[in-house]
C-alpha cells in the first residue's frame, strides 16, 4: 500500500512539473495575443521545471528499470552470472550517483546561502532540490533492483559508502592514478549499468585527476538544463508521442493508411511501415514503436498473405524510421547540442527522411507481388471515412508545423500545443485514455524515458569540458587531418564509427556524447555544413539499431515477436542491407539535405 501511494505520489509530482512546462508557454501565447507582451518570468519558471523534470524522471525509469543502457548487458547469460553482473553494475551507478548526489546537495546548500531567486520570486535552492533528492533515488533503486537476494543488494549498496568515500577525499586522487578507477566505470557500464554512471562516472574522475571537485559538473548540469534553448520541447513532443500511442490512435491511423495504399502491391507493408514512421517520430524512440505496434501489425500482416520472416524483418527496421522527419526528437537534440538552426535541421531530413521510408517501401511492393498478398480496390467512400476517423491524429503534425512556420508559436511553444492538443483527443475526444490514473501512468512512462535523456545530457556535458580543457578536440583534429586527407575517406569513416556507436548506444547518449568531439573536426577540418552533418549522425544511427549483434530494435523485436535474436537478424538483413544504401547516399550527396534548406532561404 505504502509502496503504491509513493509511485502514484512520485507520477503526480512529475505530472504536475510536465503539467508547468506545458502551461506556462501556453499562457505565454495567449497572453501575448492579449496584451502583445509576454509574461515577466514564464520562461525561468519553465527551465528550472526541467530540473525536475529530468532528475525525478531519471529517479521514475530507476524505478521502473528503464535508465539507459548499453546493449552489452542483454548478452550477459542468466542465472548466478547475470546476478553476480548485476551487482557489479550497480555497486558503480550507486557510487557515481552518490558522489553526483551529494554534490548536488553542496550547491543547493551554496545557492540556499546566495538567496538567488528566480524571476525575483522563487529561491532557486527549491528547483535545485531535484537534482540531490533524484540521485539518492537512483542510487538506493540501482542497489534494491540488484538483486532479489538481500546479500546482493547489501554488496550493490557498498558502491554508495565508496561514493560518499570519493566526495569526502576528493585530494586523494591528486597521488593516484585515474585510469583503474575509469576502467572500473567502463566494466560497471559494459555489464549493463546506466549510460548517466559511464559518462558521469568518467567525467568525475577525469575531473578530480585535474585537481577539480565534482560539484563543478553539478553546476555544469544545472546550466544546461536551465539554459538550453529549446530543450524544454523534448519532453512535451515526448508526452504527445505516448499519448497518441494509448488506446486506438493506432488503429484509426492503420485503416487510414490501408484505405488510401491497399490497392497498390505491398500496400499494407506500405501501410506498417508509414505508421511506425509516424508514432518514432513523436516518441523519439523505435524500441517504443516496436513494442506499441508490433502486436498490431505482425498479424495484420501475415492475414493479408506476408510472410512471416519478411514481416518481422519490415517491422524490426520500420521502428527507426521517422527520425529523420521534422519534429523529431533525435533531430531536435543534434540541433541543441550542435547549435545549429533547429529549423533547419528538420528541413534537412525531409527528403532523407522519405527516402529511407521510400526503401522500405520499395521492398514492401515487392514483398507483396512475390507473396501474392492481397490487395483491396480503392474505394473512395472507405477512406474518406478512414480519414474522417483520424482527423485529429492527422491533423496534429500539420497544426504544430503550421504554428510553428508562420510565426504564431515558438518551437518550445509548439511543443506544449502538441502535449495539449493530444491530451484533449486522447483524454475528452476519443476518451482513449479514461481516467486521471490512466494519465498520470502515461506521464509517468514518457518522463522515465525524457529523464533518463536528460540525466545523459546534463552529466556529459562535464564530460564534454573535460575533453575540451584536455584537448582532445584538438588533437583528434590533428590526427584525423594528418592521416585522413580526403574528404570522402573521411565520411566512410564516419559512416562506420556511427554505425558501430548506433549498434551499442541509444541515440539520444549518441548524440549527447559524440557530436562535441566529431562536430569541431568535420566543420574546421572537412568544411562540412553542420546541418548535413546531423542528417547524416541520425541516419546512420537509425541503422546501428539494426546492426548485428546488440543492435537494440533486434533484441526489442526479440522480445516482442518471442522470436530468437539471430531468427531476428536473419528476417532483418535484406531491410539493413537497403537502408545501407539510402544511408551512403544522404551522406555523399549533401544536396539531399542541403537543396531544400538553401531553396527556403533563397532572397
Amino acid at each position: 500500500m505504502i509502496k503504491t501511494l509513493a509511485v502514484r505520489a512520485e507520477n503526480l509530482l512529475a505530472s504536475l512539473a510536465i503539467g508547468g512546462i506545458t502551461l506556462l508557454p501556453l499562457a505565454e501565447i495567449a497572453w501575448r495575443q492579449i496584451r502583445g507582451e509576454g509574461i515577466q518570468g514564464s520562461g525561468p519558471y519553465a527551465s528550472y521545471l526541467l530540473i525536475w523534470v529530468g532528475f525525478l524522471g531519471a529517479a521514475i525509469a530507476a524505478r521502473d528499470g528503464k535508465l539507459l543502457t548499453l546493449a552489452t548487458g542483454e548478452f550477459i547469460p542468466k542465472g548466478r552470472l547475470g546476478e553476480l553482473a548485476h551487482i557489479g553494475a550497480a555497486f558503480v551507478g550507486s557510487a557515481v550517483a552518490t558522489v553526483l548526489g551529494l554534490s548536488a546537495f553542496r550547491l543547493l546548500e551554496g545557492d540556499r546561502r546566495a538567496g538567488e531567486l528566480i524571476a525575483s520570486t522563487l529561491p532557486v535552492w527549491i528547483a535545485d532540490l531535484a537534482m540531490p533528492f533524484g540521485l539518492a533515488l537512483i542510487a538506493l533503486r540501482l542497489a534494491w533492483r540488484s538483486s532479489p537476494h538481500w546479500l546482493g543488494r547489501a554488496l550493490a549498496a557498498g558502491g554508495i559508502a565508496v561514493g560518499w568515500w570519493i566526495f569526502l577525499h576528493p585530494q586523494a586522487f591528486g597521488d593516484m592514478p585515474i585510469w583503474p578507477w575509469i576502467a572500473g566505470v567502463v566494466v560497471g557500464a559494459l555489464l549493463g549499468g546506466p549510460v548517466f554512471a559511464l559518462l558521469g562516472g568518467v567525467a568525475v574522475f577525469a575531473t578530480l585527476g585535474l585537481g577539480d571537485k565534482p560539484i563543478t559538473l553539478i553546476i555544469r548540469a544545472q546550466e544546461v538544463l536551465t539554459k538550453s534553448s529549446g530543450l524544454a520541447a523534448i519532453p512535451l513532443f515526448t508526452l504527445a508521442g505516448y499519448l497518441l500511442s494509448e488506446g486506438e490512435s493506432s488503429n484509426r491511423l492503420l485503416r487510414l493508411l490501408r484505405a488510401l495504399f491497399g490497392w497498390a502491391p505491398g500496400g499494407t507493408a506500405v501501410s506498417a511501415a508509414t505508421l511506425c514512421a509516424f508514432f518514432t517520430l513523436f516518441t523519439g524512440g523505435s524500441g517504443v514503436t516496436i513494442l506499441v505496434l508490433g502486436g498490431l501489425l505482425l498479424p495484420a500482416l501475415v492475414a493479408e498473405g506476408y510472410r512471416e520472416r519478411f514481416s518481422v524483418g519490415l517491422l524490426t527496421a520500420s521502428g527507426s524510421l521517422g527520425l529523420l522527419f521534422p519534429l523529431s526528437l533525435p533531430l531536435m537534440l543534434y540541433a541543441i547540442v550542435a547549435q545549429a538552426p533547429i529549423e533547419d535541421v528538420f528541413i534537412g531530413g525531409l527528403l532523407p527522411g522519405l527516402l529511407m521510408l521510400g526503401l522500405l517501401a520499395l521492398m514492401g511492393a515487392r514483398e507483396g507481388i512475390k507473396s501474392n498478398a492481397k490487395r483491396s480496390p480503392f474505394r473512395f467512400g472507405e477512406a474518406a471515412a478512414a480519414l474522417w476517423a483520424a482527423k485529429f491524429e492527422v491533423l496534429l503534425p500539420v497544426f504544430v508545423l503550421t504554428m510553428f512556420v508562420t510565426g504564431k508559436a515558438t518551437l518550445v511553444e509548439s511543443a506544449p500545443l502538441a502535449a495539449l492538443y493530444a491530451f484533449i483527443i486522447q483524454r475528452y475526444v476519443h476518451k482513449d485514455i479514461p481516467d486521471t490514473k490512466a494519465v498520470l501512468r502515461v506521464v509517468g512512462d514518457c518522463v522515465s524515458l525524457v529523464g533518463g535523456v536528460l540525466l545523459i545530457l546534463a552529466v556529459a556535458s562535464g564530460l564534454t569540458d573535460y575533453f575540451v580543457s584536455a584537448e582532445v578536440t584538438t588533437r583528434l583534429a590533428a590526427w584525423t587531418q594528418m592521416h585522413v586527407k580526403s574528404p570522402l575517406v573521411f565520411l566512410l569513416c564516419l559512416n562506420l564509427f556511427l554505425l558501430l556507436v548506433g549498434t551499442v548506444m541509444d541515440i539520444f547518449s549518441a548524440i549527447i556524447v559524440v557530436v562535441p568531439l566529431i562536430l569541431p573536426l568535420a566543420v574546421q577540418g572537412f568544411g562540412m555544413d553542420p546541418v548535413h552533418l546531423g542528417i547524416i549522425f541520425v541516419a546512420n544511427l537509425e541503422l546501428g539499431f539494426l546492426h548485428p549483434p546488440l543492435g537494440l530494435n533486434l533484441l526489442l523485436a526479440s522480445v516482442r515477436f518471442k522470436k530468437p535474436v539471430l531468427e531476428v537478424t536473419w528476417a532483418t538483413l535484406p531491410m539493413l542491407g537497403i537502408l545501407a544504401i539510402g544511408v551512403l547516399l544522404i551522406t555523399y550527396w549533401d544536396g539531399l539535405t542541403m537543396g531544400l534548406v538553401h531553396w527556403m532561404h533563397r532572397p
